[in-house]
C-alpha cells in the first residue's frame, strides 16, 4: 500500500497546474487565437482536463479535448486573421473565473465581444462557458 501511495503522489506531482487567469488567458490566446493546428492541439491537451465540456451559445455542447480542437479550428477558420483581447483582467472565485475580451483583425475596431467563464480543476479547465456580450 505504501507503494501505491507513493506513485500515486509522484503521478500527481507530475500534472501540470495553471492558475485559473493563466487557464482564461491561453485558452484565448494559444486554443481558440491559435491558426497552427499542431499548437493549438498541444495546448488543448496542456490545459484542458480529458473530459472538459465548452458551452457555445450559438453552437451547442462540445465534449471532450477532439471536439474542443475540432470547434476551436472551426472557428479559426471563418476568421484566420481574428485576434482575442482581453478588456479586463481575469477574475477568480473559488475554482473558476472569467475574462472579457473583444475580437477582430489587427487595427481595425473589434467585431465582437464575449465573456469566458471557466471550472477548473486539477490545474486543467473542466468546462468553458462563453458568452457573447454587446461591444464596448
Amino acid at each position: 500500500m505504501k507503494n501505491l501511495h507513493h506513485t500515486r503522489a509522484n503521478q500527481n506531482h507530475m500534472i501540470m497546474s495553471h492558475s485559473i487567469s493563466t487557464l482564461l488567458i491561453r485558452n484565448l490566446r494559444d486554443v481558440f487565437g491559435e491558426i497552427d493546428p499542431a499548437r493549438r492541439r498541444a495546448a488543448i491537451d496542456e490545459i484542458y482536463s480529458e473530459d472538459c465540456v465548452f458551452y457555445d451559445p450559438s453552437k451547442g455542447i462540445y465534449r471532450g479535448r477532439d471536439e474542443i480542437d475540432r470547434i476551436a479550428g472551426a472557428i479559426k477558420a471563418t476568421h484566420p486573421n481574428f485576434q482575442y483581447q482581453p478588456i479586463a483582467e481575469p477574475e477568480e472565485s473559488g475554482n473558476g473565473g472569467r475574462v472579457p475580451w473583444v475580437s477582430g483583425s489587427p487595427g481595425a475596431a473589434p467585431a465582437y465581444a464575449g465573456t469566458d467563464f471557466i471550472i477548473a480543476r486539477d490545474g486543467r479547465i473542466e468546462a468553458l462557458y462563453l458568452f457573447f456580450d454587446k461591444l464596448p
